[in-house]
């Protein structure tokens, strides 16, 4: 093999390599989105980036490989649930959260901050242990459902929302904020439901104060799709 031969070869393993890690961060969530060809509009890094309010919206999908750090027990290949995302709005005044904390549950993480990349697709958390915050919807504290997510297990264990679904009704949420406030949540609603059947106007549609959701899979883990059939939608408003 040629010099320039070997360099291409090297190229496209570290390609595969990167797809494969992309893949493996898009587990248990239902989160990954999937552009949908006919009848809709899919947000795009521009729009989500230019702050305006955008009719858009997206398919998602859990995903896992069997060859990632990150995914559901033994590992998988992309399953067929398809749930929608949030639409961008604009920017507010509100101060960008940096951290969520359940205390009843004994959850506390930063957030990190999760957009749409280059082919439009929303991003999620890349580690298991740590939850996001849509980034292109409303900051915890504006008024809108702001969408906060994270895994419920990797291979290396449970993930940072592996106790979601028993969070109890009345429960403090805290988002801790980069201007030093703390935004207090309380649980009113939580909500397993089919990923095929996702609530989407309940969940990302227009509310009359600040919101927030937390979501993350749940149900049963379907070995011949390798994903967990259900998510876990928490619904909590400002106190």
């Amino acid at each position: 093999m040629s010099r320039r031969e070997a360099l291409r070869a090297e190229a496209r393993s570290s390609a595969a390599g990167r797809r494969s890690r992309v893949a493996a961060a898009l587990v248990c969530l239902g989160l990954s989105a999937l552009a949908v060809s006919v009848g809709t509009s899919v947000v795009t890094a521009g729009s989500a980036t230019g702050g305006a309010a955008t009719s858009a919206s997206a398919a998602l999908s859990t995903a896992s490989t069997a060859s990632g750090s990150t995914g559901s027990p033994g590992g998988g290949a992309v399953s067929a649930a398809v749930v929608p995302a949030p639409e961008a709005v604009a920017l507010s005044d509100v101060a960008a959260p940096v951290a969520v904390a359940v205390p009843s549950l004994g959850i506390s993480s930063p957030l990190l901050r999760l957009g749409v990349d280059a082919d439009g697709a929303l991003e999620v958390p890349g580690e298991a242990d740590r939850a996001g915050w849509f980034e292109h919807g409303p900051a915890p504290g504006a008024v809108g459902p702001a969408v906060v997510v994270g895994h419920v297990d990797s291979r290396e264990g449970p993930g940072v929302f592996a106790a979601l679904s028993t969070v109890a009704l009345g429960a403090e949420v805290d988002v801790a904020r980069e201007d030093g406030s703390t935004a207090r949540f309380e649980v009113t609603r939580v909500q397993q439901v089919a990923k095929d059947a996702f609530p989407t106007d309940e969940v990302y549609g227009p509310v009359a104060g600040p919101e927030l959701r937390l979501i993350t899979c749940g149900g049963a883990f379907d070995p011949s799709t390798r994903h967990y059939v259900d998510n876990v939608v928490v619904y909590a408003r400002l106190v």
